[in-house]
């Protein structure tokens, strides 16, 4: 089996492998990183087969950790520490040890813990249906990101990074010279998944560690950054339009995923000439499942009684039910054009007087408003109708209007079971650190 970073050292030794905001790394130094990493864990007593948590917040460290736990064999369980301690806790636990220093060039004695007792080993077992096929070992376990739900580990392997790097290529194409600017966590699949393509691919990845508007802006400005593509959610996006970006010199596409995309915000993209490539994912498919409506190379969807459903190299294993597909609990169809429209999620659909509503329709038009910056759609009991709707409002800048405004402007595009009973203002709705709204806590 190829190993990424060894393939790509082989290939572009010279290459950028890893932009971090305190150094950069070509392949050849990281992978001789990795390699004195994956030593350092054998010394711990880091085999194949094992778990390593990883508690680093340098995103360059991050990387070589990540790269030399795969060369050790073990699989990667990123860590995000702002999290509290119970969350990362529980995201440790079955971990065989924690890292929370670099490795590479580490101190004697720097921590290097084992991880909180008491949580039970979250390795699959051995044999049974379902087992990987030999030679596909597990690279990481990621969370979810809990928006419904409570968070749930995903175990993904090299066959599914390797079939998502392979379809996102087909789907977006591959500039020889790709710089790929990352601002999402690396504790999320639609990070993580950036600097691995990158090793897949032999191109660099540009992680700034955080998104900051200033910081993103200035790096699409400059030509001499050399940009050709960025992650980013929708409320990213529209800070940085609010901000004033427009025409970036060297930009093929924003991949844009993460949650809900407006058509108010793909239009005023057209407008400022961002080209924007939407994406549907999820963490138990490796991130894209389709981009532009359209299955990644290789992927299977279909919807089944309105859920989307989907099958192919890059889904977990331990994600597919009993009928070899992974039901996503997305609402859907397709339109015309063969392309997937996501309307929603099973779980957030209200029901007032016997109609269901999905939230993300109300919330695209209160975004076509033009005083509106975010906004979030939740239900509320109500005696008469069972749940009553109503959304909870970001305005822009400056901007003035009231509830009944809204409304009114909800009524003039929506059948009246949808428009809001209630329309109320903060200043930010909670969110993710990958930009989902985190709709329970409005509730």
């Amino acid at each position: 089996m190829p190993v990424w970073v060894h393939a790509a050292a082989a290939r572009r030794p010279d290459r950028v492998a890893v932009e971090g905001p305190e150094r950069s790394l070509t392949y050849a130094e990281l992978a001789a990183a990795a390699a004195r990493a994956a030593g350092a864990l054998a010394r711990e007593g880091i085999a194949s087969g094992c778990r390593v948590a990883l508690a680093l917040a340098p995103p360059e460290e991050f990387v070589i950790a990540l790269h030399g736990c795969l060369l050790a064999g073990a699989a990667a369980v990123p860590i995000d520490l702002r999290h509290s301690e119970a969350e990362r806790a529980r995201r440790m636990a079955g971990a065989d040890l924690v890292l929370s220093r670099p490795l590479d060039g580490a101190p004697a004695g720097a921590p290097r813990t084992r991880a909180p007792a008491g949580g039970p080993s979250q390795r699959a077992p051995a044999g049974g249906p379902g087992q990987r096929p030999a030679g596909d070992p597990d690279v990481a376990v990621m969370h979810t990101s809990g928006t419904t739900a409570a968070p749930k580990p995903v175990v993904l392997s090299h066959g599914n990074f390797e079939a998502s790097a392979l379809g996102s290529a087909v789907a977006l194409g591959l500039h020889p010279a790709e710089r790929w600017l990352c601002p999402m966590p690396l504790t999320h699949v639609g990070g993580l998944s950036i600097p691995i393509r990158s090793a897949v691919y032999a191109t660099t990845a540009v992680l700034p560690g955080r998104f900051d508007t200033d910081a993103v802006l200035n790096e699409l400005r400059d030509p001499a950054r050399r940009i050709t593509l960025v992650s980013l959610v929708p409320t990213m996006l529209a800070r940085l339009l609010d901000a004033g970006l427009a025409h970036p010199p060297t930009l093929r596409w924003v991949l844009l995923g993460g949650g809900p995309i407006a058509p108010s915000l793909l239009e005023r993209s057209e407008r400022a000439g961002i080209p924007v490539a939407p994406t549907y994912g999820m963490t138990e498919a490796c991130s894209q499942i389709a981009t532009f409506g359209w299955p990644l190379t290789g992927v299977e969807v279909r919807t089944e009684a309105g859920e989307v459903i989907v099958r192919g190299p890059i889904v977990a294993r331990d994600a597919l039910a009993e009928d070899g597909w992974l039901h996503t609990g997305d609402l859907g169809h397709f339109d015309s054009r063969a392309r997937l429209v996501i309307t929603g999620r099973q779980a957030d659909t209200i029901i007032t007087g016997g109609e269901n509503v999905a939230p993300s329709e109300v919330e695209a038009v209160l975004l076509e408003h033009p005083a509106v910056a975010d906004a979030g759609v939740h239900p509320r009991p109500d005696a008469d109708w069972g749940e009553a709707v109503v959304a909870t409002v970001v305005l822009r800048p400056d901007a003035h209007t009231d509830p009944e405004e809204l409304r009114a402007h909800c009524a003039a595009r929506l059948a009246g079971f949808k428009v809001p009973k209630e329309i109320t203002f903060r200043e930010q709705l909670p969110r993710t650190a990958s930009g989902k709204l985190l709709r329970r806590q409005l509730a």
